[in-house]
């Protein structure tokens, strides 16, 4: 329509032309005004060619985009998908920055992928359960754990917290961060510098019988360490007195409520959540239920992802996301546990069960270790 109104604007100067032309020479000779005429013919066609052109060049396609909004769209998706967020194979964005990327969807939504810090930390205990914990929670869509243990705040704290952020998977608005690292719990300077990068983080403990956890501890040693003395001689000072070495690592890991302390020191009870390491084994799903309402997420892990596998003698996932066969925990997981002398796992229970006493309150549950 643009195009017409145009066309109707320049007609109606030519005319004005023509006439004034026509008035001027009302009487030369005949062949002086048939020359003229076909000269302005001659100059009108070409002004007429010469406008068209310059017209399609600048106005005719922006008057079509304006014209037809349907267009735009598609013109925003390639734009869009021209300059959006490319997925590397080391993790990071075309760019290498390895912090914010957007991704678009056909909506037009944008999400953002990031490397934060963690929302949520698996503290502890080492051999209570933490790494089946940790692999059970990576069933979840709302949640991106990393695999390894990076021991920050424990071993690598100088690195700084860009350091710690780069070592995290990428994830979404809405999905939590988290990593576990066993040692935190019972490491002096662990509560304060967790505290220092977020006031508001969700830890989680996982505790199992200390004296069960000492032999399973004692049991990984010996694996990697065979000529170590016996557990026997290694848990007492002095075996004739039947003094206990609670600072021998394998013990000391199990004086919760000593460790406990020094976190509610720094953090409230409700941010800290306690699993039991015994009901992980024999009600998976119940345990993970607890965790996620803890997490703040939907129960999305349940009874139908596991399955009791008798040889191990723990639980295993059925079939884990991309996978068609079960899964369960590498060999290093359910490990026949050494033989101890029973009149020495009798003294450790006396030796724990005040301690345990203690814990149960900070708790505000009993564990029922005996």
């Amino acid at each position: 329509m643009k195009y017409i109104g145009v066309y109707k604007m320049f007609l109606f100067v030519f005319l004005v032309y023509v006439l004034y032309v026509c008035k001027h020479h009302l009487h030369p000779p005949s062949t002086d005004l048939r020359r003229l005429l076909h000269r302005l013919t001659i100059a009108s066609s070409l002004s007429i060619i010469c406008f068209s052109l310059v017209y399609l060049l600048t106005g005719g396609c922006e008057s079509e985009l304006a014209e037809n909004p349907e267009i735009k769209p598609s013109a925003r998706d390639f734009l869009a998908r021209a300059s959006g967020w490319r997925q590397e194979g080391n993790g990071t964005d075309a760019l290498g920055s390895g912090h914010a990327a957007p991704e678009t969807n056909s909506s037009g939504k944008e999400w953002t992928a990031a490397r934060r810090l963690p929302q949520a930390l698996i503290i502890g205990v080492k051999k209570g359960g933490t790494r089946a914990l940790l692999e059970f929670l990576r069933l979840h869509p709302d949640i991106r754990a990393l695999g390894s243990e990076p021991h920050f705040f424990d071993r690598h704290y100088s690195r700084g917290l860009d350091w710690y952020r780069s070592m995290m998977p990428k994830a979404l608005d809405g999905q939590i961060v988290m990593e576990k690292t066993p040692r935190y719990f019972v490491t002096v300077d662990t509560p304060a510098r967790v505290h220092a990068m977020s006031q508001d983080v969700k830890l989680i403990v996982v505790v199992r019988d200390p004296v069960t956890r000492a032999i399973s501890d004692y049991t990984q040693i010996i694996s990697k360490t065979p000529d170590i003395p016996s557990f026997e001689s290694l848990a007492f000072k002095n075996r004739t007195t039947g003094q206990i070495d609670s600072l021998w690592s394998p013990l000391w890991i199990g004086l919760y409520a000593q460790h406990m302390e020094r976190w509610l020191a720094w953090f409230p009870r409700n941010q800290i959540h306690l699993v039991s390491g015994e009901r992980l084994i024999s009600d998976p799903a119940g345990e993970l239920g607890k965790v996620q309402d803890f997490l703040g997420l939907q129960r999305i892990v349940t009874d139908k992802h596991f399955y009791f596998n008798k040889t191990k003698g723990f639980p295993c996932l059925k079939k884990p996301e991309g996978s068609s066969k079960p899964h369960c925990l590498g060999k290093t997981k359910g490990r026949t546990h050494v033989s101890i002398d029973p009149e020495v796992i009798r003294k450790l229970r006396d030796f724990y069960k005040p301690h345990n006493q203690r814990f149960y309150q900070l708790a505000g549950q009993n564990f029922g270790w005996h």
